[in-house]
C-alpha cells in the first residue's frame, strides 16, 4: 500500500493532537468524578477525527483547484508570502504576492500551506491571482478554511502560472 506524502502529512497533526488530547484527558478525569477514562478518551478522538476530516476536506479543494489549471507552469519562484495573522473570525490569513516575470498578462493559482510551530500541517488553501501584467506584482490574501491556533507559519506549497 502506498501513501502520498500529503495523506501522510495530513495525519501528522490529527496523531500528535491524540497524543495531546489523550493525555489531558488523563489528566482531568483524575480531578473530575463525571468522566470515565474511555468516554474522554472517546471524546478526544472524535476531535481529532473532526480535525482530520476538516484537513482532508481542505486539501482536495486544494487539489481540485489545482487540476483545474490547464497548462500551467511551475512560478513558485515568483511568490513571495508576508507574515501570518489573525482575522476578526480567529482565522489566519497571510499576504501573498506574485511577480509576472514572463512576457504575457497571466494568473496564478497559489497553494499556501498552513503548518504549527512543529512543522505540522494545519490547513491548506488555494488562491488565485489574476491578469497579472508582465513585469507587474499581483496581490491577494489567502485565509484559512477554519480557526487556527498557536503560532500558525504559511509556506508556499505549489504555485502555478497560466
Amino acid at each position: 500500500m502506498t501513501r502520498s506524502i500529503r495523506s501522510i502529512r495530513s495525519w501528522t497533526y490529527p496523531l500528535s493532537a491524540a497524543a495531546s488530547l489523550v493525555a489531558l484527558a488523563a489528566g482531568a478525569t483524575g480531578c473530575s468524578g463525571d468522566s470515565t477514562p474511555s468516554s474522554v478518551a472517546s471524546k478526544a478522538a472524535s476531535a481529532v477525527q473532526s480535525v482530520g476530516a476538516d484537513l482532508d476536506s481542505a486539501a482536495a479543494d486544494a487539489k481540485k483547484k489545482l487540476d483545474s489549471v490547464k497548462d500551467g507552469a511551475d512560478a513558485k519562484s515568483d511568490v513571495r508570502l508576508g507574515t501570518p495573522a489573525k482575522d476578526a473570525d480567529g482565522r489566519s490569513t497571510v499576504p501573498v504576492s506574485v511577480s509576472n516575470t514572463a512576457t504575457g498578462k497571466k494568473s496564478y493559482a497559489v497553494q499556501v500551506n498552513f503548518r504549527d510551530s512543529g512543522g505540522n500541517l494545519l490547513d491548506t488553501v488555494v488562491v488565485t491571482v489574476s491578469d497579472v501584467a508582465p513585469g507587474a506584482k499581483g496581490e491577494a490574501t489567502a485565509r484559512s478554511t477554519r480557526s487556527l491556533s498557536g503560532d500558525v507559519k504559511a509556506e508556499v506549497g505549489t504555485a502555478l502560472r497560466y
